[in-house]
């Protein structure tokens, strides 16, 4: 199939790629020709693991192109896929879906024959109808199916999320619609169960849901870790009782510092407006966000606790700033508020990340990148495990660390508080 993909961030970048990948052609478009050129010549502006051998292969072989030529790209795509960003604006918390409409207008001026258009951005409900009426208006009467698919893609195992999906949501009334987005997925859906129909709305609604749902089970299992802390019980004891009951199933029950990056803050805040919209009072997702917000205070208090009271000049270092591993994105990490909190107490910070120094910690001027774990933490007097990269979970903790006096605070609980113990560490974790 000839597929043209509107934006190459995150989402339309990876599923550009993917879709080349399993043997369509397609063409990903932007207004940023320096983004373009780079990825033109192989070069991607995201750290997604994959993900840069896949474009190089699938460039080489014809398959994926880049262009910023957008009116050109659409005439020659039976498929446009709208994967550009919907911020929240921040005085409303709703989604902005300025960048949308501004697609669905130059997909108007282009659309000469039947296409299939189809939101893969996140976007609230009825925003395909939206997107309809302005199609409408096409002076060359064409027809055409608007359609919602939305992705599920996990930031570090994007790739694999696609290729081996849980499910493909495609919302549209349309069957010729559905039975083309059915061809497309075919590679892919190893089981027709995977391959889920619905209205457009119930589509639209299903990514909301579905990670606010998620974000709910964070929250959750974080609150109860902070009783765990008061009970002296062991969280991840409480996470693998609770999830052998396939009813609630074991993933994103894992305790840590809070939910971040650019999907569920994002999410669950914009849901709690659309409801709004429509008079609806969505108090359980209004919680997770307080308390999701809230979090970043108790791990400071808890840092408080074990350092003392006594921040003042002591060395912290951070292993890790991105909101999880795999992915260089510091959207909404946990890091981006218990950093200024230590800072005002008066401690300096010193930080290592896999994926390089970030520009979103260079305005503070006592916190220092380091480029290697060793000289992260030569002077630490606490180290915080912040983000469960794989280079984090095998240290020698005892050569590393030669201040014996140092205390390890494990915010992933990658280590094992007995072997800590047994080495002489002085080591905290996560709801225990």
């Amino acid at each position: 199939m000839k597929i043209c993909v509107i934006g190459t961030g995150y989402v339309g970048l990876v599923s550009g790629t993917c879709f080349a990948d399993i043997g369509n052609e397609v063409i990903c478009v932007d207004v940023d020709n320096k983004k373009i050129n780079n990825l033109s010549s192989g070069i991607i502006p995201i750290y997604e693991p994959g993900l840069e051998e896949m474009v190089k292969r699938n460039l080489k072989q014809g398959r994926l192109k880049f262009s910023t030529n957008v009116s050109n790209a659409i005439k020659k795509s039976n498929l446009i896929f709208i994967c550009v960003g919907t911020p929240i604006i921040k005085k409303t918390n709703a989604a902005n879906l300025k960048y949308v409409f501004q697609v669905a207008k130059k997909i108007k001026s282009n659309l000469i024959n039947y296409k299939i258009i189809v939101t893969k951005s996140t976007v609230p409900v009825t925003t395909g109808d939206k997107i309809e009426n302005i199609l409408k208006k096409n002076k060359f009467k064409s027809k055409f199916d608007v359609v919602s698919n939305p992705e599920f893609l996990r930031e570090g195992e994007a790739i694999r999320d696609f290729v081996v999906p849980d499910r493909v949501v495609v919302g549209t009334t349309s069957k010729k619609a559905i039975k083309i987005m059915k061809s497309l997925y075919l590679p892919i859906i190893k089981k027709s169960t995977r391959f889920f129909s619905t209205s457009r709305r119930g589509a639209e609604l299903i990514k909301y849901a579905s990670n606010a749902f998620l974000a709910t089970k964070i929250s959750f299992i974080n609150e109860m870790a902070n009783l765990c802390e008061e009970c002296n019980i062991n969280i991840e004891d409480i996470s693998v009782g609770m999830g052998l009951d396939q009813r609630i199933g074991e993933r994103f029950l894992r305790a840590g510092p809070g939910y971040g990056g650019s999907c569920f803050p994002k999410d669950t805040r914009a849901i709690v407006t659309l409801a709004k919209k429509f008079r609806t009072n969505l108090s359980i997702v209004n919680s997770v966000i307080k308390s999701n917000e809230n979090r970043s205070k108790i791990l400071f208090n808890r840092i408080l606790k074990i350092l003392k009271n006594k921040i003042k000049n002591k060395q912290i270092t951070f292993l890790g700033a991105t909101f999880k591993a795999n992915t260089d994105d510091m959207r909404e990490s946990p890091c981006l508020s218990l950093m200024p909190a230590l800072l005002l107490r008066g401690a300096k910070i010193n930080y290592y990340e896999p994926t390089g120094a970030k520009k979103e910690l260079h305005k503070f001027k006592k916190v220092n990148y380091s480029k290697n774990i060793v000289n992260a933490t030569k002077k630490a007097d606490l180290i915080i495990i912040h983000t469960e990269w794989n280079e984090f979970k095998h240290l020698n903790l005892k050569k590393l660390i030669k201040n014996k006096n140092v205390i390890i605070y494990d915010m992933r609980n990658i280590y094992s508080p007995e072997k800590m113990k047994k080495n002489g560490i002085k080591y905290y974790g996560i709801g225990k």
